[in-house]
């Protein structure tokens, strides 16, 4: 499934990095940074992530609720979070459940290999579940610039 910018955000429910069950429901009313990468502790994952983390007060300011889907398990995720002192949620979509509904879950190639994986995508969801921006050319280093101008 193709998602645009217009769309209503698929609803979905997981378990974030503690277990705890989480859908995009439970954001109502707020605005949503819903970003997909592939691995923790990876070194773009990493860096991704710090961005969003040394810029989380700005986007937070904004309105916004930063939320990280990846196919890591809670354990991984509890380790990520704590070993970069990440203040948001992680979700844990060891069924890829998730990836499938937003499209995130796909055929990549590297170094001459075809696999499944996630393709690193951010989705930006209005205070009324509808999708209002798509990155699909992440900057990890520079993805809150991205999202806002910094």
């Amino acid at each position: 499934m193709t998602l645009s910018i217009g769309d209503n955000a698929p609803d979905f429910v997981s378990k974030d990095q503690n277990g705890e069950p989480i859908s995009l429901a439970d954001f109502k009313g707020k605005k949503v940074i819903l970003y997909f990468y592939p691995k923790d502790s990876t070194p773009g994952c990493t860096a991704q992530a710090k961005n969003l983390r040394d810029n989380h007060q700005q986007l937070e300011e904004a309105g916004y609720v930063v939320l990280g889907v990846s196919s890591d398990s809670e354990k991984r995720h509890q380790n990520f979070i704590k070993k970069n002192e990440l203040p948001f949620t992680l979700i844990s979509d060891e069924d890829k459940s998730v990836h499938d509904l937003y499209g995130t879950w796909q055929l990549k190639k590297f170094m001459g290999k075809e696999f499944m994986g996630t393709v690193r995508t951010t989705f930006i969801i209005d205070e009324n579940g509808k999708i209002e921006d798509i990155i699909n050319k992440v900057k990890t280093k520079e993805h809150s610039g991205q999202i806002l101008p910094l």
